[in-house]
């Protein structure tokens, strides 16, 4: 699991069936740097599917590949990232 800011929001014209009833959330993962506000701790984005409702600016704990889709087991959903938390505050020494 990395934690990611969430810097947007996707909208889909269509999408599968399996994914409605939540939305698609632009994330960057951030790494101690990152978390500290340095630019240089920022990766590249991505995009995660959200069922929480995390917003614009709110730290995500991702999960990513096999287990993005394993609490929905066992329903399939095609995904890749998954919004696992919303984080209230992440402190680091």
């Amino acid at each position: 699991m990395r934690i990611a800011e969430v810097i947007g929001r996707v909208t889909l014209n269509r999408c599968h069936p399996s994914l409605r009833a939540a939305s698609w959330k632009i994330v960057v993962p951030l790494d101690r740097k990152g978390l500290a506000g340095d630019a240089a701790g920022r990766g590249e984005p991505f995009v995660i599917y959200d069922e929480l409702g995390a917003g614009h600016g709110s730290l995500v704990g991702v999960s990513e590949g096999a287990e993005a889709a394993a609490p929905f087991h066992p329903d399939v959903k095609p995904i890749d990232g998954y919004a696992a938390a919303i984080l209230d505050s992440v402190e680091t020494e």
